[in-house]
């Protein structure tokens, strides 16, 4: 019998601006900053922490316990700083939180597996599209293979890097929910498709950021090599300096938007 994609339940775009569970109507918008780091570092977050340059404010109930935003001065301005967690949905949760929270700009970092074994470890990549392959995108977006970044966005990431003299590449990225379904023939259907890197949450922040009208754009850290015929896992001794630095990148390039 042939397959009918049109019962597949991830391509039932609902338009209705309204949840069940809207989170403006339990988050009161108290944020004293429109602008919000989303840092999937949670080794980067508590050194700061310890080192007194990240200021918790309160622990935000979730589902599966509390995450904690943190407040943070720089240049004389103030941001919002959040680990959103790995993953689509998680993070997509997370962003939607702290848009009723009253941030508005947003830049998220992270790492990401590179499909193009010429991304040397700790290469910045900024995502110009993401490739759908998660299922929380699908809820914000109606069905589409790709959602776009944000163009002016993207440019105003790059011109941080430029401005502190970072190696960087722009491409697309490949957003999937299953770290140990990244097949041989995935990965040649996604290089074939012009994806440099693989990563768990990209599709979900920009869908989420189209859908709420935020501006949002992301760093990406080139990590492991999943484009030979084994796993480069390209370890580092300097792994927390590496993400230390991009995730001051980020917090310029927030401030830009």
């Amino acid at each position: 019998m042939k397959n009918n994609h049109d019962q597949i339940p991830l391509a039932e775009f609902d338009p209705d601006r309204k949840g069940v569970i809207e989170p403006s109507e339990h988050i009161a918008a108290e944020s004293p900053t429109p602008y919000c780091v989303l840092a999937i570092y949670t080794a980067v977050i508590e050194k700061l922490e310890q080192e007194g340059k990240l200021k918790p404010t309160r622990p935000v109930r979730a589902i599966e316990g509390f995450y904690q935003i943190y407040l943070l001065d720089f240049q004389g301005q103030q941001l919002a700083v959040v680990n959103p967690g790995i993953g689509a949905p998680l993070v997509a949760g997370v962003l939607d939180e702290m848009i009723a929270f009253g941030c508005r700009k947003f830049v998220a970092c992270g790492s990401a597996g590179v499909l193009d074994s010429t991304l040397d470890r700790g290469h910045v990549i900024i995502p110009v599209k993401a490739l759908r392959d998660e299922g929380t995108s699908f809820h914000y977006l109606p069905p589409s293979r790709f959602v776009d970044a944000d163009k002016e966005v993207v440019r105003q990431l790059e011109a941080v890097l430029q401005k502190n003299s970072v190696p960087y590449t722009t491409g697309i990225t490949w957003t999937t929910d299953a770290i140990y379904r990244e097949t041989r023939g995935k990965v040649a259907k996604r290089r074939a498709e012009g994806c440099i890197a693989v990563e768990m949450e990209c599709a979900a922040f920009l869908a989420t950021a189209k859908f709420r009208n935020v501006k949002l754009g992301q760093y990406l850290e080139a990590y492991d090599d999943v484009s030979g015929e084994t796993w480069d896992k390209r370890h580092v001794d300097d792994r927390l300096a590496l993400q230390e630095k991009l995730f001051w990148l980020s917090v310029e390039a927030c401030l830009m938007l």
